[in-house]
């Protein structure tokens, strides 16, 4: 199955469009994504694997793989470090996101596999299907909807599924 997310800021779950947030600077192609550009990259993005916050929420009900999230977690945005947009632990010595944040956008993420195989320097790097803030608030061009729809969608999905980002 492909969810596809829309330029408009809805996503498509199970037959049901939703609020979604996207990037400030809309969708792209993903030819034209950049690192820090806050573009959503448009393309069909396989989904790679689940990862949660076992301290804020169970593990989500799914048959995607999924992880526990730790503090030491991060994703290196670094575009001149060899672990350009993979996974990482803190104390990391390059730019990274900490994936363990304060706030709620990252008590769940869906790993999406934009620029990853292999990830091509400065193009992009973690771009996730999360939780979106409360007021829909852009994002750093990832795709965010409210919790509860986010646990319906892993709810259906499979593995080889993807989310397209359309503009």
């Amino acid at each position: 199955m492909i969810f596809r997310a829309t330029g408009d800021g809805f996503l498509d779950v199970g037959g049901r469009r939703v609020r979604c947030a996207l990037g400030p600077a809309g969708v792209v192609p993903a030819a034209m994504k950049r690192e820090g550009d806050g573009a959503s990259p448009a393309g069909i993005w396989p989904i790679r694997e689940v990862l949660y916050r076992a301290d804020r929420v169970a593990a989500p009900r799914t048959r995607l793989a999924v992880r526990p999230i730790g503090q030491d977690d991060g994703w290196c945005d670094d575009s001149a470090d060899p672990a350009y947009n993979q996974p990482v632990r803190f104390p990391y010595p390059a730019s990274a996101e900490a994936l363990w944040r304060d706030d709620h956008v990252y008590d769940i993420i869906v790993i999406l596999g934009h620029n990853d195989s292999p990830p091509v320097a400065g193009m992009g790097s973690a771009i996730f299907l999360h939780i979106c803030r409360p007021d829909y608030s852009p994002t750093e061009g990832c795709v965010a909807v409210a919790r509860a729809d986010l646990e319906e969608l892993l709810t259906t999905a499979q593995p080889g599924d993807a989310l397209e980002i359309a503009p």
